[in-house]
């Protein structure tokens, strides 16, 4: 048998007003890798020295069965100076290490299917939809189109669910000639990421539908029924769909395609999907940076986890050299208004993007005619109360939940309420299954008032022609949705901001052929499409590939964090650089040889930043240098070691920015001028709650401006807490075991191992580690582990990565797990890392019946692997195997 391991993400910070249930724990495999799935990469052929004639793939294979490993090929990769390697199944990973020729080996991880944030379906007879050219005007695509540049002849790769090519939009067929030219089906319908792919030549895809929304984003085209275009309706797109129907998508799969697409002749290559891990290490995001860096365009979503915190960013958008894209909240969003009898008013929006199904012209009923009232209907209503069926009651939001209100309503059988606003914001609300919508404050006032009045007041919600083009309130900011970075590796991701915020698109015909979705996965293709006017007019070279990230990072317009003046900028953890500006990129004439400063953390602080600006203008230009911060990002709660949940609380406590050899400089056409920037990191910051700093170095002359971004940390991450030993989720101090009945072990138990009889080990983790292992020690060790004396214990120690070995002098029986660049648990999903013990160490050796302890060590950030003090460790109480 086989040691089993899970993990999930859970957690919590000081804003959860409860902990969750040891009872939640679930005693099974529940990880984002593929078990025993590994993928081998090996070195290209002439860098091995061989004096056999055998493929790099064929000597791996030989090393394998010379150590008698037992191993499955799942598939082989071929790509010299991008990857070289295989998709493996097998057990004893620490054996062929050390094999010639074998350059890393990471597990297989898996993806999620995407799902946006929000999706409606939409027809040519809903009112109200987003203005089509919106999203294309804020961004200057608008302008590129006026002057016929829309992207012909480049090609766009999309990795995805597959595309409804059969959508007239899309051009209504496949393969060459079409818009959807070519592309492949790398999965099958009932790929779901643990069965075996059935690949095939057609990626039509209608049953999940969200890359045929992303490849309208890129090119619908212009002339159907919404008017609606794509941002580079000319460009050809390929399809590869690497997600059936249902499931996920391992990151064996997601290589494969992007290898197929580079050997395909993409210009341009997009992913709308990701899963959190926190690092630059994953294969599927090695490979794409590998792309970028190589002359080609990659775009990836940054991913939907904002409510999370900062450091949580996904892979593969992690990949150091590809464009990692933020959303932003278009400027209108499509709502319905009542009509209201009885008084003169105009027509009431309401916050819903479909009318709410009430037929018919009802009376309004008000729980309360003081329009200040804080606790309206929080309380069950007096028994004076009318019968409420019939009535469309007014309500007053605050205090309570809006489901308590609408359940204390629903007893005097209310079926419709209006729910008026009290200052917190126009938005979204949930309302559980009840028949309700919010209102505007002034709004409600009104209807309140006028009830109160004696005034006749009856509500009416049209079923057709009452939608409207809102403004939305939190128009051209950052989605709240939105991850924010940095990674734990502090790289700068996302990279930049683009509309992904109530986007109509394509939609699968089946489907209904349109909607209206919300995600980062929607700022992505705007991204690619953005990149493929670029190309389009810059050429489709390698080296102008490289260049358009920096081209859109130096001309995107800062976002801020609210819309209201004086509040700072929103941090560049969360925006990038900014709001992309396509034409700016294409035919600004400055140029930053540099747009990402990346200063560290406080332990290798980073200095003095040195940058180029060069005029690629006609004229001679005098530049002036100046300095934007950017709100200071406070990502963990003070006293604690959990994160704050986003959004994350912003302060004005900036970085100062002085220039070497004063702020103002000419150039003529062609000439350049080195830049020095003096950036002191915020004082009198508490570093406990490890604080990211951002802002914008401009650089500008008249109309012609841009700028480099950059970012640090007022802290050292080393002296980040990786482990959670604290008892705020479930009560109990972690890390803990839990016996066979999944409660905490305090005392020696002995197990069988036969059905549930077995310990599972839990425990959190606080932030990222580059390397967490779990290990078997005698029974009789001693010493305390960092984490059981709440960090006042001795240090921890490291030795051999894979077996045997010692820890604090005290000898290592085996390895039961080893996790390489593990990314911290989820505030949001309330999972924790767990393994459940089986009677055998990693590599499948069988451990002997006795007693033993179970040794935990991680590694902190930026820690030396080779300096037992840079871990912390914690061990558990005695477990007897018996079996």
């Amino acid at each position: 048998m086989k040691a089993t391991f899970s993990f999930a993400l859970l957690g919590a910070t000081s804003a959860w007003a409860a902990k969750a249930s040891l009872s939640d724990v679930q005693r099974v495999t529940n990880l984002a890798t593929v078990s025993n799935k590994f993928i081998v990469e090996v070195a290209d052929a002439s860098d091995i020295p061989s004096k056999r004639a055998l493929s790099t793939h064929e000597q791996l294979y030989q090393a394998l069965r010379e150590r008698k490993i037992s191993f499955e090929v799942n598939k082989e990769y071929d790509a010299p100076g991008l990857f070289v390697g295989a998709a493996l199944t097998l057990t004893d990973v620490a054996n062929i290490l050390n094999t010639e020729g074998v350059v890393a080996i990471r597990p297989v991880r898996t993806y999620g299917r995407p799902v946006p944030v929000s999706s409606k379906k939409v027809s040519p007879g809903d009112a109200g939809l987003p203005d089509s050219e919106s999203t294309h005007i804020t961004t200057g695509v608008s302008k590129l189109h006026s002057q016929g540049i829309t992207g012909k002849g480049v090609k766009i790769g999309i990795l995805d669910t597959g595309t409804d090519y059969t959508h007239p939009s899309l051009g209504g067929g496949f393969g060459p000639g079409f818009k959807v030219a070519g592309g492949f089906d790398l999965v099958g319908d009932n790929y779901d990421g643990s069965n075996t792919p059935v690949p095939d030549s057609d990626p039509l895809d209608q049953c999940a539908g969200h890359g045929t929304h992303v490849a309208g984003i890129i090119g619908a085209n212009p002339g159907n029924e919404f008017n609606i275009s794509g941002v580079a309706y000319d460009a050809s797109l390929y399809s590869y769909r690497i997600f059936g129907c249902t499931g996920s998508v391992g990151d064996d799969v997601i290589v494969d395609g992007l290898i197929m697409g580079v050997q395909a002749g993409m210009d341009i290559l997009t992913m709308s999907l990701g899963g959190s891990d926190g690092w630059t290490e994953g294969t599927g995001t090695v490979v794409s940076s590998r792309i970028a860096a190589s002359g080609k365009v990659v775009t990836i979503a940054a991913g939907n986890d904002g409510a999370s915190g900062a450091f949580f960013t996904s892979g593969p958008g992690n990949a150091i050299d590809a464009i990692s894209v933020a959303s932003s909240d278009n400027t209108v969003i499509p709502l319905q208004s009542l009509t209201v009898s009885g008084a003169t008013h105009d027509p009431i929006v309401y916050y819903d993007t479909f009318p709410l199904p009430v037929n018919g012209t009802l009376p309004l009923y008000a729980t309360s005619n003081d329009t200040t009232v804080v606790d309206d209907a929080c309380d069950p209503l007096p028994d004076s109360t009318p019968d409420l069926a019939g009535f469309v009651v007014l309500v007053r939001r605050g205090t309570c939940t809006f489901v308590q209100k609408l359940t204390n309503i629903a007893a005097f059988n209310a079926t419709t309420a209006l729910i008026y606003d009290n200052g917190n914001g126009f938005s979204a609300i949930s309302v559980g299954d009840f028949n309700a919508v919010l209102i505007q404050a002034d709004d409600g006032v009104f209807l309140a008032e006028q009830y109160a009045a004696g005034a006749p007041i009856a509500v009416t919600f049209p079923q057709t022609g009452g939608g409207v083009q809102f403004p939305a309130p939190t128009g051209g900011l950052v989605s709240t949705f939105t991850t924010y970075g940095p990674t734990n590796d502090f790289y700068f991701k996302p990279a930049i901001t683009a509309p992904g915020g109530n986007i109509l698109s394509t939609l699968p015909v089946p489907l209904g052929s349109w909607g209206l979705e919300s995600g980062t996965s929607m700022a992505t293709p705007f991204m690619a499409g953005s990149s493929a006017l670029l190309l389009s007019v810059k050429g489709r070279t390698p080296a102008v590939a490289k260049s358009a990230r920096g081209l859109f990072q130096a001309t995107a317009a800062t976002i801020g964090s609210t819309l209201t003046d004086g509040d700072p900028l929103q941090t560049a953890t969360q925006q990038g650089a900014g709001l992309v500006q396509v034409f700016d990129a294409i035919f600004g004439t400055t140029l930053l040889s540099k747009t990402e400063l990346i200063l560290n953390d406080t332990a290798h602080f980073a200095g003095p930043q040195k940058f180029t600006v060069t005029n690629t203008g006609k004229t001679a230009k005098v530049y002036t240098l100046s300095h934007t911060p950017a709100g200071t990002a406070v990502t963990d709660d003070a006293g604690s070691i959990q994160p704050n949940l986003g959004p994350v609380p912003l302060t004005t406590d900036f970085a100062t920015v002085t220039f070497s050899g004063g702020n103002k400089f000419t150039l003529a056409p062609g000439q350049s001028h080195e830049v020095t920037a003096n950036i002191k990191p915020p004082q009198g910051v508490d570093a406990t709650t490890f604080p990211v700093y951002s802002g914008f170095i401009h650089v500008t002359s008249g109309s012609d401006s841009v700028h480099a971004t950059y970012l640090g940390l007022a802290a050292s991450l080393k002296d980040k807490q990786v482990i959670d030993n604290t008892d705020f989720i479930f009560g109990f101090t972690l890390p803990l075991i839990l016996d066979a009945s999944g409660n905490p072990q305090n005392a020696s138990v002995n197990y069988t191992f036969v059905g549930e009889d077995a310990p599972t080990i839990l425990w959190r983790q606080a932030f990222g580690t580059p390397v967490l292992r779990l290990d078997l020690v005698p029974a009789n060790t001693t010493f305390t582990g960092t984490l059981n004396a709440r960090g006042n214990g001795e240090p921890n120690s490291f030795a051999t990565p894979h077996k045997g070995g010692s820890f604090a002098k005290v000898p290592v029986l085996g390895t039961l797990l080893e996790i390489d660049w593990l990314s911290r648990n989820d505030e949001i999903n309330l999972l924790d890392n767990t393994l459940l013990l089986e009677n055998a160490f990693a590599n499948g050796t069988t451990i002997p019946n006795g007693s033993y302890k179970v040794l935990l060590r991680s590694l902190r950030v930026t820690g030396d692997a080779t300096n037992e003090a840079d871990y912390e460790s914690w061990l558990s109480p005695i477990i007897g195997v018996a079996a």
